[in-house]
């Protein structure tokens, strides 16, 4: 595991561009500026931020390359669904692409924040010039289990989180937005095993396990086929 200790270990590891790298400076200012009055994230990771934080979130890009749709659940400071955002703008596969991801956050300052990371790295329609065109960045300040907020969001390619809630009821979260082709990419800790074997007794899931490349103990839940089971 190599630690990611600023931008040039970040841009040998995820080969992304010098623009990728401005924008993700821009939202580190950003986030230990708004850190002293809105809780983005742990106080003890403000001094690692690019690999606590921005790493640990880029790290899901690569188990879906090609997603064009993505909704984030309880993004919080944006991880990491507006990491994978900064990511897919300068990415050069996703020029001339169209690209929709979708961070909710029941938070109203916590949205605040994220659109301002939004407005001053130009990654969305709106924002300053050198924004990418192709690629729309929502940000919803509403709870995930509204019903009308399913209905809109029906069927992306990717479902992502990161320390939300035990798997069993992230599961039951992410399901009305799961499609046949909806994959589950959600970051876990050490009990990642224990919260698989009883997340399986409501629901039916194909898993993959992938070694987080942050945590030595982290790992990457990723769903496919999620059913809830039928009851006896």
């Amino acid at each position: 595991m190599k630690r990611i200790s600023g931008p040039d270990d970040f841009a040998a590891a995820f080969g992304v561009s010098r623009e990728t790298l401005d924008r993700l400076a821009t939202y580190e200012k950003l986030l230990q500026r708004w850190q002293k009055a809105v809780n983005l994230v742990a106080p003890s990771t403000l001094g690692d931020v690019w690999h606590r934080h921005f790493a640990d979130s880029a790290q899901l890009v690569a188990l879906a390359p090609q997603a064009r749709t993505w909704v984030d659940l309880g993004s919080g400071g944006g991880f990491p669904g507006l990491v994978v955002a900064i990511l897919v703008a300068g990415s050069p596969q996703g020029r001339g692409k169209s690209a929709r991801i979708t961070l909710i956050e029941s938070d109203t300052r916590k949205c605040a924040f994220l659109r301002e990371v939004v407005r001053q790295t130009g990654i969305s329609p709106g924002a300053p010039a050198g924004s990418s065109p192709g690629l729309a960045v929502d940000i919803l300040s509403i709870r995930i289990e509204n019903g009308t907020t399913q209905s809109r969001l029906q069927a992306p390619e990717v479902v992502s989180a990161r320390a939300l809630a035990p798997l069993d009821k992230l599961l039951s979260l992410a399901a009305p937005l799961f499609a046949p082709n909806t994959v589950g990419l959600f970051l876990k800790g050490r009990e990642a095993e224990a919260e698989i074997e009883a997340a399986a007794k409501a629901w039916d899931f194909d898993v993959d396990l992938v070694p987080s490349m942050t945590d030595a103990s982290g790992r990457i839940v990723v769903v496919r086929q999620l059913e809830r089971k039928a009851k006896e």
